[in-house]
């Protein structure tokens, strides 16, 4: 299969790059609404804390009670994972790319003459030997 086209490739990352904001945004709304509601916080301070959550610094403000307290560490692993879709959704169609261009040039040179490292013998050699092996053995029975 071809490489995907320059334009179709921007029109995918701007599709991950838009899952992945929303994905932010919804993150933020429900760290600033966690600490309004559950806290007490007021929205300004609430969206600093979420804020600061999600971009990995910690929290700002001290927390009084038992339930923010609670909603304070359910939220801050809630972010680390976060992050981590975050960062696969965007890189996903990069090294998808990098690795099927990859793979497109090694279907290239097939017909170059492979080259293996000094007293290795290639997967193929490897496996047409021992499809010669299990066919001999089922002559054999």
């Amino acid at each position: 299969m071809p490489l995907l086209p320059r334009r179709a490739f921007v029109r995918r990352m701007v599709g991950h790059a838009l899952f992945a904001l929303a994905f932010v945004a919804g993150s933020l709304a429900i760290g600033v609404a966690g600490y309004h509601w559950i806290e007490g916080m007021p929205f300004v301070d609430s969206l600093l804390n979420a804020s600061m959550l999600l971009g990995g610094m910690g929290p700002v403000g001290e927390l009084h009670t038992v339930a923010g307290k609670l909603f304070a560490s359910a939220y801050a692993l809630f972010a680390g994972i976060g992050f981590l879709v975050v960062a696969g959704v965007l890189f996903a169609p990069i090294i998808h790319r990098f690795l099927h261009r990859f793979h497109l040039e090694l279907a290239a040179d097939q017909d170059a003459p492979r080259k293996d490292l000094p007293g290795r013998q290639s997967y193929r050699a490897d496996r047409a030997r021992h499809t010669d092996h299990v066919s001999d053995t089922k002559e054999d029975t």
